[in-house]
């Protein structure tokens, strides 16, 4: 089994990079035009997997052409997908993303809700970690439910669109973007959020002015940001959640007992 089971979205992306964005029918051209993998969850797992640990994705897409890509992207990135779905009653997830600079617009194709075999409940149940996003978090809550405490795998949240469900104090390692926190503490500073949140550590990320987080033991850590030429920043926040996962004590290829 590997030590980490990322839950939630996949999507099929189709990414412009542009100068500027286009007016009302106005016409620019792309200075790169592809098509690629996305999906908070899925990124993050992609991450993971380049960093060299044991990672498996579990979500749904649908059963089209857009599905098998997703699937085969994965996959040729090292990431198991055993516990990747296809569901002939839905669209595989799917966005067309404008990249200008430090910015980018996105119209998405809603992603089609997770309905999971039993390969994947069992990968969940017996991760070491699971990293889940906002359609992740109530479905990996329910499976782990039943399970004692010290049985449960480590959970990590990427709290950066809102979830349905769920608690921070629920995470192991709980990242939200700093917009969500504040939307769950007010004004609350950064620094006594992160404490007041409840879980085990917790990083709050501040696009261009790094991050903040806090261990187990309450001590808190500044990292300010890279100063370089940006080219897009999509999917940086999953890669940083990804990476956090990666760091994390125990993030090996075998289930916690």
């Amino acid at each position: 089994m590997p030590g980490v089971v990322c839950v939630g979205s996949a999507t099929l992306d189709t990414v412009a990079l542009v100068d500027a964005y286009p007016g009302p029918d106005e016409r620019v051209l792309a200075r790169q035009l592809v098509r690629a993998g996305g999906g908070n969850a899925a990124t993050a797992a992609v991450a993971i997997a380049r960093l060299g640990l044991a990672v498996s994705f579990v979500g749904t897409v649908g059963a089209d052409d857009e599905g098998d890509q997703v699937r085969d992207g994965l996959a040729a990135e090292g990431v198991d997908v055993a516990g990747l779905r296809p569901d002939a009653r839905v669209a595989t997830g799917a966005s067309v993303i404008v990249c200008a600079s430090a910015t980018r617009a996105i119209c998405t194709r809603p992603v089609p809700p997770l309905r999971l075999g039993a390969e994947a409940k069992d990968l969940v149940r017996q991760a070491s970690w699971v990293h889940v996003d906002y359609l992740g978090w109530p479905v990996v809550q329910d499976l782990v439910a039943d399970l004692p405490p010290a049985e449960r795998p480590r959970l990590s949240v990427d709290d950066g669109n809102p979830a349905p469900a769920g608690r921070p104090d629920e995470a192991d390692l709980y990242a939200p973007s700093a917009t969500r926190l504040r939307a769950r503490y007010g004004d609350l500073p950064a620094e006594k959020a992160l404490r007041r949140c409840g879980a085990g550590e917790a990083v709050v990320t501040f696009g261009a002015d790094g991050s903040l987080g806090r261990d187990a033991a309450g001590a808190l850590v500044r990292v300010p940001g890279h100063r370089i030429e940006v080219t897009s920043t999509l999917g940086a926040g999953d890669v940083f959640h990804g990476a956090l996962v990666a760091a994390a004590p125990a993030a090996c290829p075998c289930p916690r007992r």
